[in-house]
């Protein structure tokens, strides 16, 4: 590939290191400091004049703060006379404030794509599960919301011995479109948790739609954050005649009790992808298995480089 350069956020470098080896390319040369008053530095150290730009920035950690770099660094490049500037954000932040659920409740996820789109001037997004598809309207430009479908699909046939007998289930009705296209691709059955909240990251009772007796269940969820939803759902589907029960989930934040919940939880296994570091999360837990999404990231960034179709990453993993 010509003409194009990379660079990575300070958000997960581990992952744009991969991206970039699979490419063949060098990450481009990027200070991201803080001044002493802890406002965000940013300097691009190489030209980027007339080149095609690609920007790796996952929407976890400090994820405030990592946001800003991100939209300094869009905005260094544009009035640098970049081409074109690409948004790699394999963990889209604020995705699930997507609506207005209460009378004096901002829609941040609409804010931020105006702050990508409009105030810092991305080009272009590639993303991955969006907590809400339609966040996708909110932008201006293009976004491709890639699906960690194929990759779990893989790791499924290759790590679940018994997983044609196993029920895919959905931990709410919220991600039954995503637990039933998985079912459907290894021709098994669905099952599907009711939830019902009180708060915010506190569910009051869980009703299971459907049976698992005598089956392997596997969760499958876009992400899990205090982990309460899917550590009660485990619960319910042992209680529920599970012989085991995994979760596979797109992306890992486990904040807070998370990672206490999860040891405590009758898991054969906490499958995630790498749109989030997991290294320090997987030191105090043992149950946490990562699948890696590189390899599909450098495919959108190749495809998407030299205008070509995206259609394989929805159902293959690259080779």
């Amino acid at each position: 590939m010509t003409n194009i350069m990379l660079f990575s956020g300070s958000s997960h470098k581990d992952l744009s290191q991969q991206v970039a080896d699979r490419l063949g390319l060098e990450l481009g040369k990027v200070v991201t400091k803080k001044f002493s008053n802890q406002e965000t530095r940013v300097e691009i150290l190489e030209s980027v004049r007339g080149k095609d730009v690609y920007i790796i920035q996952s929407g976890c950690g400090a994820v405030n703060d990592n946001l800003t770099e991100l939209l300094l660094m869009i905005q260094a490049c544009k009035i640098a006379s970049s081409s074109r500037v690409t948004t790699v954000i394999p963990c889209f932040p604020y995705a699930r404030q997507d609506k207005k659920d209460r009378s004096c409740a901002p829609i941040s996820a609409k804010l931020v794509a105006d702050m990508l789109s409009r105030a810092a001037g991305a080009d272009h997004i590639i993303t991955m599960d969006l907590h809400a598809p339609q966040i996708q309207g909110f932008f201006n430009i293009p976004v491709d919301n890639l699906s960690a479908e194929p990759a779990v699909l893989q790791w499924i046939r290759e790590n679940v011995a018994d997983w044609r007998n196993c029920i895919i289930v959905s931990p709410d009705a919220g991600g039954a479109k995503r637990a039933t296209s998985i079912a459907d691709r290894l021709n098994v059955e669905f099952a599907l948790i009711h939830k019902e909240r009180k708060k915010a990251n506190e569910v009051d009772r869980m009703v299971l739609v459907g049976g698992v007796q005598n089956h392997v269940a596997i969760l499958v969820d876009d992400m899990a954050d205090t982990c309460g939803t899917i550590c009660h759902a485990a619960d319910k589907l042992i209680s529920a005649g599970a012989t085991k029960v995994y979760a596979i989930l797109t992306h890992g934040i486990f904040s807070g009790p998370a990672i206490s919940r999860i040891n405590s939880a009758p898991f054969e296994a906490v499958v995630v992808t790498n749109t989030i570091p997991q290294e320090d999360k997987m030191s105090h837990c043992s149950k946490i298995q990562v699948i890696d999404i590189s390899m599909i990231l450098a495919e959108a960034i190749r495809s998407n480089h030299n205008g070509e179709s995206l259609s394989y990453l929805f159902s293959h993993v690259p080779l």
